[in-house]
Order: structure tokens, then sequence, then C-alpha cells
């Protein structure tokens, strides 16, 4: 008995496991600098985090960025935009107000310790005046110091 075409085969094949359809999932991240509008940058990807992460790379570059997904037929729907400059903007503003702060809290802390520093040397001159013993302060033979109340007698 002779095998059937299908058994005489020696090479079989194995059945693809991705999708080869033509992907129409895809994402472009359009960059346009003020200093350089002429030269944008467009960059297209299946991978959306890919296209996220680019759009946030040219965005901390002061870039004004748009992502877009594709509609098919070469329409692109817009998911987001990222406004470069005035994120920029608001980040110099937030180290400037950081640098603020800390300069502000270093002055606070100055005057703290000097206001310490004074209140010890007055207490250190009070404890000073406290010990000394009484002196005769006037010829009538009274005695008197500053640390007792009244005369002595």
């Amino acid at each position: 008995m002779s095998p059937t075409p299908k058994q005489a085969r020696s090479y079989h094949r194995k059945a693809r496991t991705v999708d080869t359809t033509k992907n129409v999932t895809a994402y472009r991240v359009e960059a346009s600098w003020n200093t350089r509008p002429n030269a944008p940058v467009v960059i297209k990807t299946a991978d959306k985090r890919r296209a996220y992460s680019k759009a946030r790379e040219f965005a901390n570059q002061a870039a004004y960025v748009i992502v877009q997904e594709h509609q098919g037929w070469d329409r692109w729907r817009t998911l987001d935009e990222f406004d470069g400059p005035a994120l920029d903007a608001e980040r110099r503003r937030a180290e400037r107000a950081a640098v603020e702060d800390a300069r502000r809290a270093a002055e606070e802390a100055e005057q703290r310790l000097a206001a310490a520093e004074q209140r010890d040397a007055e207490q250190a001159a009070l404890a000073r005046l406290m010990s000394r013993p009484p002196v005769a302060r006037e010829q009538s033979g009274r005695r008197e110091a500053r640390h007792v109340t009244g005369a002595q007698r």
C-alpha cells in the first residue's frame, strides 16, 4: 500500500503564531521646536509605549508634541498634545520656588540661631549679675544689692 500524498511529505509547515495582516494600529509623534521651526521630527511606530516615551522625551526638550493614532486610509486622530515650552517654564518656576524656599528656610534658621545665642548671652550675663555679692552703694552704711529687693539693715 502506497502512502497518501499528505503522508508522503517530509516537510510539515508550522502554522504562524503571529498575525500577518497589515497593522493599522500605528502611532505618530510630531514634535516641533520654537528654536528650529523648519526642522520638525515625525516618528511613526506601532508601539504605543514607545510613542509616548518619545513624546515625553521631546516635551522635556521644550518641543510642542502631538501624539496621533492611525485611523486607516492615511487619517490620524490626535490622542494627546504636550506643550513643551509651557512645561519647561513651569519646571523652571518650580525650581526657582524651591531655591527661594531653601534660602528663606536657611535665613530663618540663621535668625533662630542668632536669637538663641543672644538669649544664652543674656542669661549668662544675668547669672553673673545674680552671683555677685552685695556691695555698699551709698555712704550711709546701708548695704544694697541688685538681686535683693528692698534695703538691708
